[in-house]
């Protein structure tokens, strides 16, 4: 049974677009340079036998065969999630469904992409003793506060990890569809309780008001998608038809 796809950058030339590699568990392929590498990459700046590339059932691991260049692997649906894998380094886990290795070579990024489609879930024994486990972080989907957080997120859940943030000013007319009445004031307001929500700062019945909070909107964008609290999924609120409710 396969577990991984290997999909080669367009470069090669023993693949063309849309060919694929599977590998069953405990198979392996090479890729580089040179000749005899099952994947072949062209490209001056690229090592004669730069990696490899082995699966392990519902993850992989990547062996970085250069002799001094990191690669990079990136989540494409991670929003910037990303690990570098040393030069060097043997055996590295790849956790991500959907990866990209990025092979910098003479100025150039090639992209390697490898997809592990298989999920291997734990089933849930409802059946246990005791007071079920209170969530990490509690938000309603249907809130306003939920809509600018989405907003706020949404640039690099496009595709653009390093993107910057929108201003508020943005944020309001990004929200204008499903919230006409939005305003810098508003919005400003639910990005403050958002901070005192995720607990990035203590809220006002308190009488430690904490360090002042640098940076509000980086992170709390750094947190929600760390955590996955807003998902690519999640950006219908933006275009819905039924307006968000205020919090309560």
């Amino acid at each position: 049974m396969y577990s991984i796809i290997v999909v080669p950058p367009p470069t090669t030339r023993r693949q063309t677009e849309g060919d694929q590699l599977r590998l069953a568990p405990g198979e392996r392929i090479t890729f580089g340079r040179a000749p005899g590498n099952h994947v072949e990459i062209p490209h001056e700046g690229v090592s004669r036998r730069a990696g490899e590339i082995t699966a392990q059932g519902a993850y992989w691991i990547l062996s970085n065969l250069s002799r001094n260049q990191t690669y990079v692997v990136e989540n494409p649906e991670g929003a910037g999630e990303h690990i570098k894998v040393a030069a060097g380094r043997l055996d590295a886990p790849v956790p991500f469904e959907f990866s990209r290795i990025v092979l910098p070579a003479s100025g150039d990024l090639l992209p390697l992409e490898v997809w592990a489609p298989r999920h291997d879930v734990v089933r849930t024994d409802d059946g246990l003793p005791g007071d079920t486990t209170a969530p990490a972080f509690s938000v309603d989907r249907d809130k306003r506060y939920f809509a600018v957080l989405a907003a706020l997120c949404e640039p690099r859940l496009r595709g653009a990890p390093h993107a910057p943030l929108p201003t508020t000013e943005q944020v309001v007319e990004r929200l204008r569809p499903v919230w006409p009445a939005a305003s810098r004031t508003s919005v400003q307001w639910n990005i403050d309780y958002l901070a005192v929500k995720l607990r990035l700062k203590p809220g006002p019945e308190t009488a430690d008001t904490g360090p002042r909070l640098n940076g509000k909107k980086e992170s709390l964008v750094s947190l929600a998608l760390r955590f996955d609290l807003v998902r690519e999924s999640d950006l219908g609120v933006l275009a819905g038809t039924a307006a968000p409710r205020d919090e309560q």
